[in-house]
């Protein structure tokens, strides 16, 4: 198996380096690169040509554009980065009969109700990031490709700026917050989505079948009020000075932090489809993000 990784830099890609590395050939890529390589998603040509030299038999694209409220104006940018090079990803994987793997997004509905999100939901995006996001989905359904999509939520890891870093710098800092409470899903950690994606991988290798579309989030819900709790109360059994303890985190609605984007209230994802096909169990929230914690922590200890 040769695999071709765009995005190593983020934070799934920065996993996705460790868990495939035991399957195969792997060739990383972040938007800069040695020798000319290309894996910057805004240059279409050279990023075609690069494919083609490399020629992969799995193209895993770990790449986006993520700035929710600044696709709103930087509309042509983020079309291009999430939908046009995600079609010609799949042009080119299709060309060459290799397997393309991609990640979307709980954006890609409108957040109504509060039953988990399966695969075959209708999609109805309200904000821009979303649109592009769903748009990328369909471009690469539309070429035949092999595929394997991932939705996913609420994606942290111990490296990285995420809801989870910015949690725990205020938590330490500040002696109380206001944290959202009517945004419901599941945390889900970048090591978690990076290992389950190397298990698709090699049942691919021995079920040839096995493609589509999958949801992947941890199991559970809660709200970003919720997450910033739990945080704090790892943070407290870590042994680690806090300023804003559980009870000093006060839930607030959304219409508290205005954005330019819209947010969907119910990100909450089904994801036994996935469990199913691939014959695991995912962990609760709680486990990856106490684990990242603890991670974090080495990260950011002051060295001897």
């Amino acid at each position: 198996m040769k695999i071709l990784l765009l995005g190593k830099n983020g934070q799934v890609g920065w996993e996705l380096q460790r868990a495939l590395a035991p399957l195969g050939t792997l060739v990383s890529l972040g938007r800069k690169n040695p020798n000319g390589i290309c894996g910057d998603l805004t240059k279409l040509d050279d990023l075609r040509a690069t494919i083609r030299d490399v020629k992969p038999t799995v193209i895993v694209n770990a790449a986006a554009y993520t700035a929710v409220d600044r696709a709103e104006e930087d509309r042509d940018l983020a079309n291009l980065i999430n939908a046009e090079a995600p079609a010609l990803l799949a042009e080119e994987a299709q060309a060459q009969a290799a397997l393309l793997v991609h990640y979307s997004t709980d954006y890609i509905f409108d957040g109504s109700g509060n039953r988990p999100w399966r695969e075959q939901d209708l999609a109805a995006p309200i904000n821009y990031y979303g649109a592009t996001k769903l748009a990328g989905e369909s471009a690469i359904r539309s070429t035949g490709c092999r595929h394997l999509i991932f939705r996913t939520s609420w994606v942290y890891a111990a490296r990285g700026s995420n809801f989870l870093g910015t949690m725990t710098k205020l938590i330490e800092e500040r002696d109380s917050l206001k944290v959202i409470d009517d945004q419901v899903g599941a945390p889900t950690g970048a090591e978690l989505i990076a290992d389950v994606t190397a298990i698709a991988l090699r049942q691919t290798q021995q079920d040839s079948e096995l493609a589509g579309l999958f949801n992947l989030v941890a199991t559970g819900e809660t709200s970003w009020h919720g997450y910033a709790q739990f945080v704090a109360d790892c943070l407290q059994r870590q042994n680690v000075p806090i300023q804003a303890t559980p009870d000093r985190i006060e839930p607030v609605p959304t219409t508290a932090w205005p954005t330019p984007a819209k947010r969907p209230l119910n990100s909450r994802l089904d994801s036994t489809k996935l469990e199913n096909s691939l014959k695991l169990q995912l962990p609760a929230w709680q486990t990856g993000v106490e684990r990242s914690l603890a991670e974090r922590r080495k990260f950011t200890k002051p060295q001897d």
